[in-house]
């Protein structure tokens, strides 16, 4: 049976894990297909390990590292270094790591900030579960502007669809 990992943080305001969690147990195969493991750290700057032992100690295929910095500026830039940290382990192990990071200062409003983290991580356990099962369902949403945690953005006019009046090369301008 494959195994999705689920790593999450004590540090996060929000348990984006249970949410991660119930987003993949409602997909098909879950408990014959596959099954969950979900391991807690204290901290973001903690996921890059718990990522690595996830695939390489407990047989995960992939994992969803979730994580939630703070609003202060030290924060911010602890996050870049556990964002490296979960990069390194990616390419150590060949396999998979999405990131869901909710910064802290992405709402003021709590009920709205919540919100956020239940979204982000649902669409991620979700990304996950089609990376491994379902590819073509992210190949169906190339390019459409999809976004994790508020509204799609869209895709920009494809070039049959814009303005067809010439516009002026590089060189000209």
């Amino acid at each position: 049976m494959d195994r999705i990992g689920i790593a999450d943080t004590m540090f996060a305001r929000y348990d984006m894990g249970a949410e991660a969690v119930d987003e993949l147990e409602s997909c098909p195969g879950h408990g014959e297909r596959f099954e969950i493991v979900r391991r807690t750290v204290p901290g973001f700057k903690d996921l890059g390990v718990v990522c690595k032992k996830l695939i390489e100690e407990e047989g995960c295929r992939i994992v969803v590292a979730l994580g939630m910095p703070g609003k202060a500026p030290i924060d911010q830039v602890s996050a870049v270094g556990a964002s490296q940290g979960i990069m390194l382990a990616q390419l150590l192990t060949n396999t998979h790591v999405l990131e869901v990071f909710v910064h802290e200062n992405e709402e003021e409003d709590p009920g709205r900030l919540a919100a956020v983290c239940v979204d982000r991580s649902r669409k991620h356990a979700r990304n996950a579960y089609w990376l491994l099962y379902e590819p073509e369902q992210l190949a169906r949403r190339a390019g459409r502007g999809v976004r994790q945690g508020y509204s799609d953005a869209g895709p920009i006019a494809s070039a049959s669809q814009r303005d067809p009046s010439p516009s002026p090369s590089p060189s000209s301008v």
